[in-house]
């Protein structure tokens, strides 16, 4: 049994949407139908009227071409954080030219909002206003969810553009889509859908940034599929699209306040097993994530992973970088977002801690 926090385990039904022989992604009109169908029900799953795009490449490929697309060289980009990939996108920003101003908490802690609040004020006092902010919705490394609601009320009054990587909530709790000009997903997280496709809903705002930047590349670029009506900019994946718009039909059959709920009772159910175990979630319980959670196993953690794989024969993830050996995560997103899993899951972990 996989139980980690993507890529999460498949449906059967998505892997035969994916087994079935694929109109010619590049002269087949059934191809395109089947795309803009899978955009049309994407903008239902990020609940806005932001244009829906659906590039070829996984999930990483979005949070670089936001990137790419958007700073010019020289351009200064607030990059909020609390975690590794919202410390990345300074990465980012920086090979792409880029100043970076990273504005960082701790990694069990809150989005700084006073420190936030005092960058913007001071950008606008010395007349270099940032052109771009970025930040994480759900840190999958350590199972946070932030609040990005005061921080989007900050970024509004100081007019400066947002690009959120929303990649591991998506789909497993609600994400405050309109308000973000570029808000980022994936296929192979709370979609349950094999890697490979990224997703991104992106606001007129940065569609008319994009056309001024007039980005150089070509497949680290959002800028050629705003219209995609003559062509592809290149041969999509045919299989992943029939896969992922199987996976997102099963999600909106079901319901997105069912689907939410159906997470909540999952995350609960797994830090209620963690507490019986005397097992401590990271960051805290009200600002975990219900798409996965993280337990603190200082200097164990590898050690556990591997006997629970061997032993048990359950997949689960450790945390990364320096927090590798010290987190074991679970990931309760998507297919396995069902109480029954997570029991089975924790029944593993207790088996080897006994």
């Amino acid at each position: 049994m996989k139980f980690t926090p993507g890529p999460t385990a498949v449906p059967p039904a998505v892997r035969e949407a994916m087994a079935e022989e694929q109109p010619n992604p590049d002269v087949d009109p059934a191809f395109a139908e089947r795309y803009e169908a899978l955009c049309e029900a994407l903008a239902d799953v990020y609940d806005t009227d932001h244009d829906v795009v659906v590039p070829g490449g996984e999930g990483i490929l979005g949070l670089e071409a936001a990137i790419a697309s958007l700073v010019a060289p020289g351009d200064r980009v607030l990059c909020i954080s609390n975690g590794l990939y919202g410390d990345g996108f300074a990465d980012f920003v920086e090979s792409y030219d880029g100043e970076a101003e990273l504005v960082s908490a701790p990694y069990d802690d809150p989005l700084d909002l006073e420190a936030i609040e005092r960058t913007l004020e001071d950008a606008e006092t010395d007349g270099e206003p940032f052109a771009l902010a970025t930040m994480v919705h759900c840190e999958t490394p350590t199972g946070t969810l932030n609040d990005l609601d005061p921080v989007l009320d900050l970024l509004e009054e100081y007019d400066v553009p947002s690009v959120v990587d929303a990649v591991s909530s998506l789909g497993g709790t609600p994400v405050p889509t309109d308000r973000i000009d570029v808000c980022l997903g994936a296929s192979q997280k709370c979609f349950s859908a094999p890697p490979g496709l990224t997703t991104a809903a992106i606001s007129d705002r940065a569609w008319e940034r994009m056309e001024e930047r007039d980005p150089s590349s070509l497949y680290t670029n959002f800028l050629p599929w705003q219209d995609v009506s003559e062509n592809f900019p290149y041969t999509h994946l045919s299989a992943n699209v029939a896969a992922l718009e199987e996976a997102i039909d099963r999600l909106l059959e079901e319901g997105l306040e069912d689907v939410y709920q159906r997470h909540e009772a999952a995350a609960e159910r797994c830090r209620e097993r963690g507490a019986e175990l005397g097992l401590e979630v990271y960051p805290d319980a009200e600002r975990s994530s219900p798409t996965v959670t993280a337990f603190r196993l200082p200097g164990e953690a590898k050690a556990i992973r591997q006997r629970v794989a061997e032993e048990e024969d359950v997949v689960l993830a450790t945390g990364l970088g320096e927090l590798e050996d010290d987190i074991l995560r679970f990931g309760h997103m998507g297919y396995n977002a069902e109480v029954e899993k997570v029991d089975r899951a924790m029944n593993a972990l207790e088996a080897v801690l006994e």
